[in-house]
């Protein structure tokens, strides 16, 4: 026995001295890499203290010796575009890395809208994704992770991936249309690295240094830095949700017996506590189905645009999908065998944990072949299952100051970028001031880190969201998109006005691809040297306020500036004390409006599409950028 056990403890060392013996490369350098051309190439890593570490690289070598703690890096002279090569590190052991290419990489940040993938987007773009083969553009998807302890030196995870029909699925769906921009545009391979997290504040992106500033989200890190505390949350919160469930399904009629006071409401809509006495819980739908025998035999898709807040979904007593959240749109996938001709059932159970239940409006609701469409909107009919009180949500932890720097920036600072690409801010619409402070520490910050000098790094302007008003109103969305415009005053920034390609039933706009064509006109003149490409939105350069007007000249709109339905200009309103505002008629005069109230007459504030979503926004420079949103008081 004790023969066996120091047979074992040998073993264990020797396996223990080769592991912290073996050199190791971060993530990031591995197969298929696209590095940054142009500039010195940092290559980096882990020994054993004192190893020595030898590259060889394009007919050269490169020396390097690991300090006491194991870290290693070399510097490669600057390489320009092309490819493929190969990496050999030789240490104790060595490491190949092969399909190199070198190239420029633009690092991908923020929360859901940059997060989202193209397979979101399928239904969508299905020419792009199939026509998409390109091997010279690269995502890296950086893992979800956060960390307020430490600020990490590597990744948890991910693969570099070149850029074909099943992977584009997998690509931000930004990235995926401006880099496709990009590579038309320059034939240099383009890289991209997908680090976004949704529903995250601006203060997870920030370091514990850059954060020092911001007092209340600085002791919010210090806070989450104790251990105890997070899982006395999460288990306070898993707990909570836990004995919610469980009540609700020992309450639920549904899932034991079919209930039969069944109701008709009108599909889309919401349910109210009129309808049902109770406004959160459980409640079946259920609609019957004429099928037609042309329809029968073949794939379908079951269209059922949004739900608030999880549904389970059933054809004929089958599960076909399930989604736990509302944001997604349920698309559901239906096998060949599953509809048969004549009368089909489709059965939902609903579950609102803390809003009014129901599916979103002006969202499709369609049971669809190749040929044939069924329109699903209409009478339903509906019970309920279960009254729950509200459930109150969950502390997202990954939301909180500095976690998300820590875990999926700072690994990433040794590598080289041509710049960044931001749309994040929704998280943010809540308390706007002070954002683009928050901004500008960020940006300083993350440029400090790298050490490149003042990359480029453009970002995406709010969307139009939620239910347009008819009168002019108070808006922190507004709010938050000012602080956006009033970001552009730090260094070698843009801005990719998105004010018109909102929806009001989505804070995820499907139109991706005028955003990464935005933003990929705005990288062409900063990054890439089109110094006289229209590529920015027209801005307000100067305000003056008259006794019966105001006449506003606009910089970026050489051309003029344009109707671009041949309507008057809408969602301008003026104010004599800044707080009550009318709307106002408006006169293009080349690159300037003039703009009029007849109820307002020494107006001391202007404000343009100053609302949640302004919708049908229609002033533009004659390039065809639509412009931004603004408020100014004299």
């Amino acid at each position: 026995m004790k023969r066996k056990f120091l047979f074992c403890g040998i073993l264990w060392a020797i396996f223990a001295f080769s592991s912290a013996a073996s050199v190791r490369l971060p993530r990031l350098i591995s197969d298929g890499v696209i590095l940054q051309r142009e500039q010195p190439m940092k290559l980096w890593g882990w020994a054993d203290p004192g190893e020595a570490v030898s590259l060889r690289f394009n007919n050269n070598q490169y020396e390097a010796l690991a300090d006491k703690a194991g870290n290693w890096q070399l510097l490669l002279p600057p390489q320009k575009a092309g490819g493929p090569f190969e990496f050999t590190i030789t240490a104790s052991n060595e490491i190949n890395v092969s399909d190199i290419y070198f190239g420029d990489v633009w690092l991908c940040s923020g929360q859901s809208n940059m997060e989202l993938t193209m397979n979101r987007l399928k239904e969508k773009y299905p020419e792009e994704i199939q026509n998409c083969y390109n091997k010279f553009i690269r995502q890296f998807e950086v893992p979800d992770a956060y960390d307020f302890n430490s600020q990490r030196t590597d990744l948890n995870g991910g693969e570099w991936q070149s850029l074909n029909p099943q992977t584009a699925l997998h690509f931000s769906a930004i990235a995926f249309f401006f880099a496709q921009e990009i590579h038309a545009k320059t034939g240099v391979p383009i890289g991209l690295i997908n680090s976004a997290l949704g529903g995250s504040p601006i203060e997870c992106w920030m370091s514990e240094g850059a954060l020092k500033q911001f007092p209340s989200a600085y002791e919010e890190l210090q806070q989450f830095k104790n251990g105890d505390y997070i899982r006395q949350i999460e288990s306070a919160d898993q707990s909570r949700e836990r004995e919610w469930h469980a009540a609700m399904n020992a309450k639920d009629v549904g899932l034991s017996a079919n209930p039969g006071d069944w109701q008709e409401m009108t599909v889309p809509g919401y349910w109210t506590e009129k309808q049902l006495g109770a406004k959160n819980g459980v409640v079946w739908f259920k609609k019957q189905i004429n099928v037609p025998k042309s329809m029968v035999g073949k794939p379908a898709k079951l269209w059922l645009g949004a739900i608030i807040d999880q549904d389970s979904t059933y054809v004929n007593g089958k599960l076909v999908g399930e989604v736990t959240y509302k944001y997604p749109p349920r698309i559901y996938y239906l096998d060949k065998d599953l509809l048969h001709e004549g009368i089909n059932e489709l059965t939902i159970r609903l579950i609102s944990k803390i809003d009014a239940g129901g599916f979103m409006p002006d969202k499709p609701y369609l049971l669809t072949t190749e040929t044939d469409t069924i329109n699903l909107s209409g009478d339903w009919k509906f019970c309920l299952g279960a009254a729950m009180p509200p459930l109150e949500p969950p502390t997202f932890i990954r939301w909180k100051a500095g976690g998300l720097f820590n875990a999926m920036i700072h690994p990433l600072i040794n590598f080289g970028i041509k710049g960044v690409l931001w749309y994040q801010g929704e998280s943010n619409t809540g308390r706007p001031v002070g954002y683009a402070d928050a901004m500008g520490a960020m940006i300083a910050d993350w440029r400090q880190h790298w050490g490149q000098g003042d990359f480029p790094f453009l970002y995406v302007q709010l969307a139009n969201f939620q239910e347009s008003k008819p009168a002019p109103e108070e808006s922190n969305w507004a709010a938050l998109r000012q602080q956006q415009l009033n970001s552009l005053k730090y260094s070698n920034t843009g801005m990719a006005v998105a004010i018109d390609i909102g929806e009001w039933n989505d804070v995820h706009p499907l139109d991706k691809k005028t955003v990464g064509q935005r933003l990929a006109l705005l990288a062409r003149k900063r990054a890439y040297g089109e110094k006289q490409l229209s590529a920015e939105s027209p801005q307000p350069r100067k305000i003056n306020f008259k006794k019966d007007r105001v006449v506003i000249t606009f910089t970026h709109a050489k051309q003029g500036l344009v109707s671009i339905d041949g309507q008057p200009i809408r969602h301008f309103a003026l104010s004599a004390d800044g707080k009550n505002f009318r709307w106002a008629d408006v006169a293009i005069k080349k690159n300037k409006v003039i703009v009029q109230s007849r109820e307002i007459s020494s107006p001391n504030a202007v404000r343009y599409a100053w609302a949640d979503n302004p919708e049908r926004v229609n002033l533009y420079g004659k390039d065809g950028l639509p412009v931004t949103p603004f408020e100014f008081e004299d």
